[in-house]
């Protein structure tokens, strides 16, 4: 039908149509669908109804999960190119509409499994195997991540600069733009580095790691964490240059960490703020900070302009709680923590007082901040810095609180002694290239003493220790070894960013996605390793250990996600029925 123009005399006065009125009213219907599209909920509907075919409902989910795992040939589908970067639970388009009172709404809060896609997430174009260590500590591929943001507004401090197909890092950050190292040598007039008495460091408000990275010169193993923010994928810069690193809000819970279990503690313009919500926050670093550690804080509010009544603030805290100050060295203030609870209580102004003795104070897994000072005496034995071995003995020592479990000492020196063997094994029969430059970042789904880290001490890498948080706390002993690693629920998916471990292991991989007092499913595995597979590297390697029958199903599901698996025995030197399934993530593209 064509455009009809109807005489006067039958239009009833009203005003005629021509094709420049069409094209007007099209216009602003396209501009008021923009508006609608970037500014309301519908906009971000309407972005995600190209995945619409991929969820599916909870019971459906399950069909598709019991299908595959009996082997029936199914691919999952690969999600669309815009969520190449995609973390479930710290997705800004849900997130932001969460509550902004002590940053409720940067913390992790994970959608419903019916309301996440079933597919496996694309690198983005142009995506090539990643620099090895330790030169991507220097640089890295720009088409990796091709986010310019930091590089553009931090590139005069010394965060990174773009040169040609990489992104170069200086070494430098916002207090310390010079250089890390520099840095790192002041403070070590004032702190004892490179002699073993530091090991376990947390760098908060991280940027894009180079305080950690440096620090490793050291022999300091630092958890740097930030928030994903407005300084975009800054923690996914820090674990593509192969620095520990994880993404964290210290917000309204506290952080993923046992008591303790951090000899250092390091703020550099991190900009949280100490003493709000009566020293809140400065009560959880307290908690994480080991008796005899160091606190460091650089930039506001420290001798900073206009913020006399902060820095106030600040300093009162510390002496409340009997911190003893080290030196007030320009914009950088140096504490140290004491050994005992020699301090509270007292009168303070913030009201601070201990905690009761039914606080266990490394129960840390959505678990609110609390508003008590936690008692030293409350971890059973002794953990203070001079009291536990230097670096490296530690390593292997047996640590006081690996006495809470039943023969614990007995079971750390077996555990100690059988990943020895079992990492030889893998090295010498199963072809991984542990100990090479290729696997710089792995993970350890189910670490319990951190045993699998230990035994890899002398490769160049470093060792996310995850303990499941339905099962035995054995965090603190990980950190009280001088290793790192937080809790985590296999459940949901983890606080990191796709492509960032070269390679995983799990052992008992069944077991965590069981619940431990029913053994009924709380989740299935098609998810959990949907979930692996986003955060390993193309080309990187799984390796799962378990009996013959969970290996079997492992095998059916690793062919569904494009992994290549291969089956082996276990070490001849072993006992029990384990196999060992290694396979190899495919790069496929878009």
């Amino acid at each position: 039908m064509g455009h009809v123009n109807l005489p006067a005399s039958k239009r009833g006065g009203t005003r005629q149509w021509r094709v420049l009125d069409l094209v007007s009213a099209v216009f602003f219907g396209l501009v008021f669908l923009f508006f609608v599209l970037v500014f309301t909920p519908l906009g971000d509907s309407l972005a995600a109804s190209g995945r619409q075919t991929l969820l599916l409902s909870a019971s459906d989910r399950q069909r598709v999960a019991a299908a595959i795992e009996a082997g029936e040939p199914l691919v999952i589908e690969a999600c669309p190119a815009d969520a190449a970067d995609h973390m479930p639970c710290e997705d800004p388009r849900l997130n932001s509409q969460l509550s902004r009172d002590m940053n409720y709404y940067r913390e992790r809060h994970c959608p419903r499994l019916e309301d996440t896609p079933l597919c496996l997430i694309p690198p983005p174009s142009g995506y090539k195997v990643s620099v090895q260590w330790p030169e991507s500590l220097h640089k890295i591929w720009h088409s990796n991540m091709p986010h310019n943001k930091i590089a553009d507004r931090k590139g005069h401090q010394g965060w990174m600069k773009l040169e040609g197909p990489h992104f170069i890092f200086p070494g430098g950050g916002t207090m310390f733009p010079d250089g890390a190292e520099q840095y790192i040598e002041k403070l070590g007039q004032y702190i004892p580095m490179n002699i073993g008495v530091l090991r376990t460091a947390l760098d908060m408000g991280c940027g894009v790691a180079s305080f950690g990275g440096y620090l490793l010169s050291q022999n300091i193993l630092t958890m740097s964490f930030a928030p994903r923010d407005s300084h975009k994928s800054q923690i996914q810069f820090a674990l593509e240059r192969g620095v520990p690193a994880f993404v964290a809000m210290l917000g309204t819970r506290r952080l993923p960490f046992p008591a303790f279990g951090f000899d250092l503690v390091h703020c550099s313009r991190c900009l949280i703020p100490f003493t709000a919500y009566n020293a809140t926050y400065f009560i959880e670093v307290d908690r994480l900070l080991r008796p005899g550690g160091y606190l460091v804080i650089s930039g506001p509010p420290v001798q900073w302009p206009k913020q006399d009544k902060e820095w106030s603030d600040l300093q009162a805290v510390a002496r409340a709680l009997c911190y003893e100050l080290i030196a007030v060295d320009g914009n950088t203030v140096i504490w140290k923590k004491p050994a005992g609870d020699v301090c509270l209580p007292n009168q303070n102004e913030f009201g601070l007082d201990l905690c009761d003795d039914l606080d266990d104070p490394s129960f840390a897994w959505y678990f609110k901040l609390k508003k008590c000072v936690t008692r030293t005496s409350s971890v059973k034995g002794d953990c203070a810095i001079g009291t536990i071995p230097k670096w490296p003995e530690r390593l292997t020592a047996p640590p006081p609180r690996s006495t809470l479990l039943k023969n614990g000492a007995d079971i750390y020196e077996a555990d100690t002694r059988r990943w020895v063997r079992r990492v030889k094994h893998y090295k010498n029969s199963l072809n991984i290239k542990l100990g090479t430059p290729a696997v710089r970042n792995v993970m350890d789904m189910n670490a319990f003493f951190g045993g699998f880290a230990a035994a890899l001490n002398s490769d160049p890498v470093w060792v996310m220790n995850v303990v499941p948080a339905r099962k035995p706390s054995t965090l603190d002993v990980i950190f009280d070894r001088g290793l790192i690693g937080v809790y985590h629920d296999w459940c949901e998916p983890f606080s990191t960013y796709p492509r960032t471990y070269d390679l995983i292991h799990v052992t008992s991989i069944e077991s965590l996605v069981k619940d431990p007092a029913s053994g009924n499913n709380r989740c299935n595995l098609v998810d959990l390793m949907v979930e692996m597979d986003r955060m390993v590297r193309p080309e990187g390697t799984i390796v799962v250990r378990d009996t013959p029958e969970v290996i079997d199903k492992v095998a059916r599901v690793a062919h569904a996600v494009r992994w290549r698996p291969t089956i082996y025995d276990k070490e001849p030197e072993s006992h029990g029925r384990d196999k060992i399934l290694v396979a190899t993530k495919t790069f496929w593209k878009l």
